[in-house]
């Protein structure tokens, strides 16, 4: 145990560096960037949502960029086909053989813009790597790096031309993440840094911090983090009231607790813990439900929306002693 604090005081130096580092390109979303790192550290894949100009796509590539890894971006189109996004292979006139040409999938971390705007095909192309972290084109099996994590973003407001992901699909996201608008201070730092143009950090400035190994090697001390039984159960307890509620049509899957469990570990290493708390469960749990529980008719007309339902929810819970 002794051994295993020593390490997280390095864990937490690094942290604390990319959490700088965050902080000088993006004003606000603390607890945004919180929980973006925590599903990072979880191994797990993230959808960021939120309008226009609230910093998703920055915030993804400023995190990417922060890594020591392979990127890339593919931005989703509706004339977007499954080929442009896994790869092909393409004959080649001199061996004679065909060659596969990897397509933008192929990186430790993908940016994915805008992912509902890609036809279902398309979209389900991308969700089968997520899933199973590998690509199967022609009877051959490419598989992702052992880091492989997709950071997709989307617009909630405009529905023209984009196509719904659908519910099941979801839930391969570890967390759904909503970018909101700042705060009026924060609001005012951003306009005082453009106004400033020396106080603006360009992303090509941004240097890593974390090394390809040294995120496996974090990802590895999650088993590390001690879980007292009681915190089993509160976890469990909060999927079980998803289930009871008369607000939820469709409530959280045993996938939901293993993702709930894991996030609580990473969050609460990022607290510089080796234990987990019930606020750690409860700050993660909000962004792990919301994409996952679907709604009964009543509750949508009442104004409910799922990150509601979820937080009053976890209020109906006896918090473990």
């Amino acid at each position: 145990m002794e051994q295993t604090r020593i390490n997280l005081d390095d864990f937490g130096t690094k942290m604390e560096e990319v959490k700088a580092e965050i902080g000088r390109v993006i004003v606000g979303n603390k607890e945004q960037v919180d929980l973006l790192l925590t599903a990072i550290l979880a191994g797990g894949h993230v959808l960021l949502e939120g309008v226009p100009g609230t910093a998703k796509t920055l915030l993804a590539r400023l995190v990417s960029r922060l890594i020591d890894a392979s990127f890339s971006r593919v931005q989703f189109t509706p004339d977007l086909m499954p080929s442009d996004v896994l790869g092909t292979t393409v004959f080649n006139m001199k061996s004679g053989e065909f060659d596969f040409h990897p397509g933008p999938v192929f990186a430790d971390i993908v940016l994915v813009d805008e992912v509902n705007r890609a036809p279902a095909k398309t979209q389900a192309a991308l969700f089968e790597v997520m899933e199973e972290r590998q690509v199967t084109i022609d009877g051959l099996t490419h598989p992702m790096s052992d880091i492989y994590t997709i950071i997709a973003t989307q617009n909630p407001v405009e529905q023209e031309g984009t196509y719904k992901l659908p519910e099941a699909q979801l839930d391969r996201f570890l967390m759904k993440i909503v970018m909101g608008y700042p705060e009026e201070s924060e609001e005012i730092q951003i306009l005082e840094r453009h106004q400033n143009n020396s106080k603006l950090v360009k992303l090509e400035e941004v240097k890593p911090v974390v090394s390809r190994a040294e995120l496996l090697q974090l990802r590895a001390m999650l088993q590390e983090v001690v879980v007292d039984p009681s915190l089993m159960k509160f976890i469990v307890d909060i999927c079980q009231q998803t289930r009871k509620s008369r607000a939820v049509y469709l409530g959280a899957s045993p996938r939901a607790a293993v993702a709930m469990l894991q996030s609580a570990k990473a969050f609460a290493l990022l607290q510089g813990r080796d234990f987990i708390t019930p606020d750690d469960v409860k700050c993660v749990t909000p962004a792990i439900l919301q994409h996952r529980l679907i709604l009964t008719a009543d509750a949508e007309m009442e104004g409910y929306t799922p990150d509601k339902v979820a937080r009053r929810l976890l209020d109906k819970v006896e918090v473990p002693k």
